[in-house]
């Protein structure tokens, strides 16, 4: 098989990858533990918008042979604007990376233990977890490898894992498709789920991603020819990782009692149920999904950081391999001393939620500019559609800024 040609690979996958980790699980998890099906509606709106921006990530890059964070800097003319952007690309997804790498790696690690394996050992009055540190040490190898087929390869076998373990748990709930269809088209909002839909939004059109498939399609292929062959694969991995998240809400609405904050909770409440095949199922499930996203996540800030900074593209270069790794040990020693993630996790979904009106108006100004895409830019229709996605983030946002400050 033709490896340029194949449809399920790609930088698809990664994103994919990168976008279903622990936040993902513990966001869905809690949505179906608190509303049931009735918020599956914001998952579809949440996979239409990333293939939708995703797909134009996907475009730059192809036409530019550049990042997305190259890009913006060198298209916007005003000192003022350019270093405002730059600004914010750098703390809001390199910085805000850190703090993601730490829920990351302590996710996969909670994965791990929901298996019955212990990985806590004292040195002197610090207690420490040998799974956050080998986690870690495996995402470091895997990226300082360099390679990007290599990390493909890893990243499709894990998610395939992943995929199987959360959608085989799904289907074993033995859900009511009539409700499931109707939480999954028709919007609702129940009382104080404000939040939880932006959150929602939040961990699956993910910001760093745009970043990270504008960068990465220069890695898989070779110029605009291949923007259809992109395409497919943007649309099928998305809608891959969306229905996963929405197998998570489904388990999770399975529920009948008992509280559920985590996929560990979830494994634990499941269990009554299936007996430890719910456990099994689960762990394995969160343990793949930490670790796609403990390798994405450092990447994902190296190749912003890259761009911002006006570095020449290089997986092996040395200053590239120097910002991932510093926010891969950071993760490290915040996950490995028992640093609880769980409401930085959402926390940071929530943020997502509302950095994303800003991300997404740049990359929309940018897909705009003949001067950038030539005869790539925006049709009418796909232009009709990214603004009426940017329209519902923004509102989605705001109403998230008023509500934290009281004013709803």
């Amino acid at each position: 098989m033709n490896y340029k040609k194949r449809t399920i690979s790609g930088p698809g996958v990664l994103v994919a990858a990168a976008f279903i980790g622990p936040g993902t699980v513990t966001v869905c998890t809690i949505t179906g533990a608190t509303y049931g099906f009735t918020l599956l509606w914001a998952m579809v709106l949440s996979i239409i918008a990333t293939i939708v921006l995703q797909e134009m990530a996907a475009r730059i890059g192809l036409v530019t042979g550049k990042g997305l964070a190259g890009v913006i800097r060198e298209t916007i003319s005003n000192k003022f604007f350019r270093i405002f952007a730059i600004g914010l690309m750098l703390s809001a997804i390199a910085l805000g990376n850190a703090a993601y790498e730490a829920g990351n790696l302590s996710g996969g690690v909670l994965g791990i233990e929901a298996l019955g394996l212990s990985g806590l050992f004292k040195i002197g009055g610090l207690t420490l977890n040998a799974w956050s540190i080998s986690l870690g040490a495996l995402a470091a190898i895997i990226l300082f490898i360099g390679n990007y087929k290599v990390l493909e390869k890893v990243l499709v076998a894990l998610v395939i894992i992943m995929s199987l373990a959360f959608l085989i748990t799904a289907v074993m709930t033995k859900p009511d498709l009539l409700a499931l269809i109707k939480g999954s088209f028709i919007p609702s909002f129940p009382d104080d789920s404000l939040l939880t839909i932006v959150a929602l939004i939040g961990t699956t059109v993910v910001p760093y991603n745009l970043f990270l498939h504008a960068s990465l399609v220069s890695e898989k292929w070779s110029g605009k020819e291949d923007i259809p062959a992109a395409r497919r694969d943007t649309v099928v991995a998305v809608i891959l990782g969306g229905l996963v998240s929405m197998a998570i809400i489904v388990c999770a609405a399975a529920i009948q009692s008992g509280e559920v904050k985590n996929a560990a909770d979830l494994a634990r409440s499941l269990e009554p149920l299936f007996g430890d095949y719910a456990r099994y199922f689960i762990g394995l499930g969160l343990g793949a999904a930490g670790l796609t996203s403990a390798i994405t996540a450092p990447l994902a800030a190296a190749y912003v950081v890259q761009g911002c900074l006006g570095w020449k593209p290089n997986l092996k270069a040395t200053k590239f391999r120097l910002v991932w790794l510093t926010i891969l040990i950071l993760g490290i020693v915040f996950s490995s001393v028992g640093y609880s993630p769980v409401e930085i996790i959402q926390f940071a979904q929530v943020a997502n939620g509302v950095l994303l009106p800003i991300i997404a108006g740049y990359l929309i100004w940018v897909i705009n500019k003949r001067a950038v895409l030539a005869s790539h830019t925006n049709t009418t229709v796909q232009n009709i559609i990214s603004i009426v996605i940017w329209c519902v983030v923004f509102i989605l946002g705001a109403r998230t800024i008023l509500k934290v400050f009281g004013v709803l």
